[in-house]
């Protein structure tokens, strides 16, 4: 993560904390503390503004933008698999609760422990399915009608820039994201990771195959 922080640093990147190395005894990855309100309620008007929709896909852009040329070294690590076609270095889970707001706009991502080569349109499907949000209708609290989400999806491609052919793609993209993502939270918790074991107690791996299939089923 370091030398990728610094990569995106270094073309001049600024939505991603700075890299400051490693803790004393190893540990721990340090960076930048970078000021400003985490999205961790959605309910949030800032949050849910077309305004903060466009200002993450252009900011999702940016980032897949300075990875283009980031050279791979064969001893790198990365926490999900890699995808094919490697197009960028995606950040795995550019969501709202990952995304720093100042003055009610996004301006930046944190945690970059997920981020893994894959093609654009990986990072931007999951992207979308947290921003605009997809969402199936039982999820009562954040879901939108079917012609909001629809708006506010092409909202979000339209700042992303988006190609015709990635907007067909989309749906079925975002329903394999969210079904590979389940994938690897129950390989965790059967090994016996203590937060992946939780989050299927609690239904999350649910969630997402609820989600998939509306999202294929509405928007394919």
């Amino acid at each position: 993560m370091q030398r990728l922080l610094a990569h995106v640093a270094d073309v001049g990147f600024s939505g991603a904390p700075k890299p400051y190395g490693l803790s004393v005894d190893g540990a721990e990855e340090l960076v930048e503390f970078l000021p400003g309100e985490v999205g961790h309620d959605f309910g949030a008007p800032e949050v849910r503004s077309d305004a903060s929709l466009i200002a993450a896909g252009r900011l999702l852009r940016g980032l897949h933008d300075a990875t283009t040329d980031f050279v791979r070294e064969p001893g790198d690590v990365w926490q999900l698999p890699p995808r094919e076609p490697a197009e960028v270095i995606c950040h795995g889970d550019a969501a709202t609760y990952n995304t720093v707001f100042r003055d009610q706009l996004p301006v930046a991502f944190i945690d970059f422990d997920t981020a893994h080569p894959g093609p654009r349109l990986w990072d931007v499907a999951y992207t979308a399915y947290r921003f605009v949000p997809l969402y199936a209708p039982d999820e009562e609290e954040h879901t939108l009608p079917v012609p909001e989400a629809r708006r506010r999806l092409g909202l979000f491609a339209d700042a992303y820039g988006l190609s015709e052919a990635g907007r067909a793609a989309l749906p079925a993209v975002a329903a394999e994201r969210l079904r590979a993502l389940v994938a690897w939270m129950r390989e965790h918790a059967a090994a016996g990771h203590p937060a992946f074991s939780r989050h299927v107690e609690e239904g999350h791996d649910r969630r997402y195959l609820t989600d998939a299939r509306w999202i294929e089923s509405t928007f394919g």
